[in-house]
């Protein structure tokens, strides 16, 4: 089974995928991403690989007979990929050049505009689940997208209120809010020419940083070449630096947002390129639950003060860069 039913309470499409249940979990001795498995190629350094458990297709099959009145389905129309990093089953992002974490972002830009293609797609999600914590299945290092024919409710949440703010005071909210941050100074870890990494003022999670674009632009493919090669050394910093934490491969979710496509309305105003960081560990040996009040009710409880956790993250950040010289 594979279809959408839409949640009337919350105004959402729900994607149901029953067959993502046959997803194996991975023998310690074969990887289908590594070279030699017949799955990939041969070489690669970064490779696009078709989802053998996609949640969404291009070719859909048609819902289940289940729809009524009241309750609505539609076709799990989509697409879901996955990008790998590296051909070396062990290595961490940190780990690769400079270079090489460019060519990942080139992939992403790529993704991003071939998929922005389809018509019938209105979001493209490029996302991380790193470590066991946050149920990835597969350890060989790898993220994933996610072409949407919806604009996921969280998103409409951001553009509803960017789309406010610039009505009311004609500017991006979220250049408003990095100028904040950077004003108030104690919540900024590091920044550079073209990308600055801050743990929000409102955080949810301990240590869910966000990096944003200095500049304002609306998705990755706005940026230029000089742009692209920050945005690479940005991202493999701020896992360097989540890895000098607490001294172990830190576990996370990376959540890439950009403004929606082949939407009715330009948001080139209004909406701004950003990355969030859900890692769900709350100390070294603790993992900060989404329990009944975040879960029931969107009501989220940071059990840290964001001023004392920005600073053991530039400690981190140092400690990555140390090592690194």
């Amino acid at each position: 089974m594979a279809e959408l039913r839409w949640h009337p309470l919350t105004q959402n499409w729900v994607m149901i995928a029953s067959h993502r249940q046959e997803r194996p979990q991975m023998p310690k001795d074969w990887c289908p991403f590594c070279p030699g498995s017949g799955k990939v190629p041969d070489d690669y350094d970064v490779y696009c690989y078709n989802n053998d458990f996609p949640a969404l297709s291009q070719k859909p099959p048609e819902p289940d007979d289940v729809q009524t009145a009241f309750f609505k389905t539609a076709p799990s129309y989509g697409k879901c990929e996955v990008i790998l990093y590296s051909p070396g089953h062990t290595v961490t992002l940190p780990e690769l050049s400079d270079q090489h974490v460019e060519k990942l972002v080139e992939l992403w830009c790529k993704r991003f505009e071939a998929l922005s293609s389809d018509p019938n797609i209105k979001y493209v999600f490029i996302f991380e689940n790193r470590g066991d914590v946050v149920g990835v299945t597969m350890p060989h290092p790898h993220g994933q997208i996610y072409g949407y024919p919806f604009v996921p409710k969280k998103i409409q949440l951001e553009i509803q209120s960017a789309t406010d703010y610039y009505q009311k005071n004609g500017n991006c909210i979220f250049c408003e809010m990095l100028e904040a941050e950077h004003e108030f100074q104690k919540r900024i870890i590091f920044q550079n020419k073209h990308f600055t990494v801050f743990l929000p003022f409102f955080t949810e999670y301990p240590y869910g940083v966000y990096i944003q674009s200095n500049a304002h632009k609306k998705d990755i493919t706005e940026f230029d070449t000089e742009e692209r090669r920050a945005l690479a050394v940005t991202v493999k910093h701020t896992v360097g630096m989540l890895d000098n934490l607490f001294g172990y491969k830190f576990p996370y979710m990376m959540c890439m947002h950009n403004a929606p496509v082949n939407v009715e309305k330009d948001l080139s105003n209004e909406y701004h390129f950003h990355i969030e960081f859900f890692p769900p560990m709350r100390s070294a040996e603790k993992i900060k639950y989404n329990a009944s009040s975040e879960t029931g009710c969107w009501a989220h409880c940071n059990p840290t003060c964001p001023e004392d956790t920005a600073e053991e993250l530039r400690e981190a950040y140092q400690r990555y860069l140390d090592k690194n010289k």
